[in-house]
């Protein structure tokens, strides 16, 4: 979101994921750090019809992910190193007269400045460093700089760098040099990695806006709520979860309230998380089955899953969509809301809401993008916000005609490098990801019979040159190490991944990677560097067992 919020105003997807199914000759979709058909399965196979259908693919990744198999050019690039990539693709746009001219003078700013900074990223020089034949780099920008349309996707594998915001702008400068946002089947369209992060950050769930993404810096926008909600509100931003925790560590974060979230099992560097999080003075949980962090809390609020509640979801193409109750709550367990507001009573706050409904009728009443949704209007599908009034479609395309900051921002990079390259003792780079069977930290699919027993156990994927040299076999036990922990893992050997790159989930308790990553974060976001940590691997002398099919939580 920083990074889209910079360069065009807004920091959602852009388009429609429905676009996808119209693409064919003479369109191309660019997919960089986002194994689509494993993460987001139905998008994914979209992609792949609109391969068949004649539409030309560039996928940039570093692992042999199922859409590399089908594209028309695979970077595989050394991992950290996009901003190089993507910026000597622009070098090649721009040199080769691929650019569109018109649409950047109407519609764009600083494009001067950012020609200039091309001058560092020939794509000869951009080969070395992303490990990439440069021939490779000019045929990827040939294909996107020739198309009539350009779609570009990514996820966490773009975002979950120490770069992880300058990533992003390169995504976008390359969208803004070949003019393809503001129409049909083109755009920067980051896919959410769960079901309503979008949602989340829309209603304020982010340290530094209210809803709407309104900064809480902003005094009319806090003299807004502050008359909405009777309350006096902080001008400062509040805390990413890295400084949460570090605020922990020192003593002056003192209680924290997590929900639906397992940062012992998500967060990288879990030794430290654990440390942190046992800092506090007074930990709370609510969720619905007792996690990693849960055991830790000094209180435990028991949620109520997506089916045992009422309310909206917003899905990653700014749909807002209803989640009706099939089931009533189990036992003690309440809708999150529902939670929340009995807690808010007792600290002195009385109003209450009749239902969910009375809840999102509040949200649309202070979001003017969410302002012309009503629980009846979304009965029929959903909508796409924005959506300011009761007569309004909803928008299936962001800045069409006019960016949301108004001229398109282009901004001049500068490589760096990743946060912990390999070295003599720990030689290797790990990588952390997902499986298709499995959702987040496990929590509820580990506990799904069909799903556990599709994946059992982590499989983590090394190339069969460093299988050899450690001595390691495929379906044998090895240990991995860093400068944070240890985790042992089963070996899968296969050429999925290059020589020198190690891949996990974190998926697993008994093979927790994230005992293994670095909490080095992205200076502008926060976001952790979960792509690329170095790491050693060895065989495991551990006693061969039978994976568990559900874990020890119950």
């Amino acid at each position: 979101m920083a990074g889209l919020a910079t360069t065009l105003g807004s920091g959602s997807m852009t388009n429609a994921i429905g676009e996808i199914a119209a693409m064919g000759p003479g369109d191309a979709l660019c997919v960089i750090g986002s194994n689509t058909t494993e993460c987001h399965p139905v998008m994914g196979l979209a992609m792949l019809e609109a391969k068949r259908r004649g539409a030309a693919l560039v996928v940039i990744d570093p692992r042999e992910i199922d859409l590399a198999t089908r594209a028309d050019v695979w970077l595989r690039l050394t991992p950290g190193t996009d901003v190089t990539l993507l910026s000597a693709m622009a070098r090649v746009i721009v040199d080769e007269s691929l650019a569109d001219e018109d649409f950047i003078t109407a519609r764009t700013e600083g494009f001067e400045a950012f020609r200039q900074g091309l001058a560092a990223f020939a794509p000869e020089d951009a080969a070395g460093v992303c490990g990439l034949p440069a021939e490779a780099i000019r045929r990827a920008a040939r294909l996107l700089g020739k198309a009539a349309n350009a779609a570009f996707y990514y996820t966490m594998g773009v975002t979950q760098h120490v770069t992880g915001t300058d990533n992003v702008l390169a995504v976008s400068n390359l969208a803004l040099a070949t003019g393809n946002l503001g129409r049909p089947k083109t755009g920067v369209n980051p896919l959410r990695g769960q079901n309503n992060v979008q949602g989340s950050c829309d209603m304020g769930a982010l340290p530094n806006v209210l809803t709407g993404y309104r900064p809480v810096g902003d005094d009319a926008a806090r003299a807004f709520f502050e008359a909405a909600w009777g309350v006096k509100l902080p001008a400062e931003p509040g805390m990413t979860i890295p400084r949460m925790l570090d605020a922990a560590h020192h003593g002056t974060l003192r209680a924290v309230y997590v929900f639906g979230e397992n940062p012992m099992r998500s967060d990288p560097d879990v030794a430290h998380v654990a440390h942190c999080l046992k800092a506090l003075d007074f930990l709370v949980v609510q969720d619905i089955f007792l996690t990693e962090t849960a055991e830790l809390a000094d209180v435990v609020l028991p949620g109520a899953s997506f089916a045992e509640k009422d309310g909206t979801f917003t899905n990653t193409e700014r749909r807002v969509q209803r989640v009706r109750r099939a089931v009533d709550p189990i036992g003690h367990s309440r809708p999150d809301w529902m939670i929340l507001a009995e807690l808010l009573a007792r600290l002195g706050r009385p109003e209450r809401y009749a239902d969910a409904e009375a809840v999102f009728d509040e949200m649309r009443r202070l979001t003017p993008s969410h302002a012309g949704m009503t629980y009846a209007r979304l009965e029929r599908g959903g909508l796409q916000w924005p959506c300011p009034d009761e007569t309004h479609p909803g928008t299936p395309i962001l800045h069409v005609g006019r960016f949301a900051r108004g001229l398109g921002r282009f901004v001049p990079l500068a490589a760096r490098s990743r946060a912990e390259p390999p070295d003599d003792g720990y030689p290797l780079t790990l990588s952390t990801g997902r499986v298709s069977p499995h959702y987040h930290t496990g929590t509820m699919t580990r506990r799904c019979f069909g799903l556990a027993g599709a994946a059992p156990e982590e499989l983590a994927e090394v190339h069969p040159d460093d299988a050899a040299r450690y001595g390691i076999t495929d379906g044998g036990l090895m240990r991995l190490r860093s400068r944070r922990g240890e985790a042992t893992a089963r070996a899968r050997v296969t050429r999925r991944v290059p020589p020198g790159l190690v891949f996990m989930t974190f998926h697993f308790t008994e093979s927790p990677a994230n005992a293994l990553t670095t909490a080095e974060a992205d200076p502008v976001a926060g976001t952790p560097s979960f792509k690329a940590c170095a790491v050693a691997i060895e065989k495991s002398e551990e006693e061969e067992k039978m994976p568990c099919m559900f874990p020890h939580r119950g």
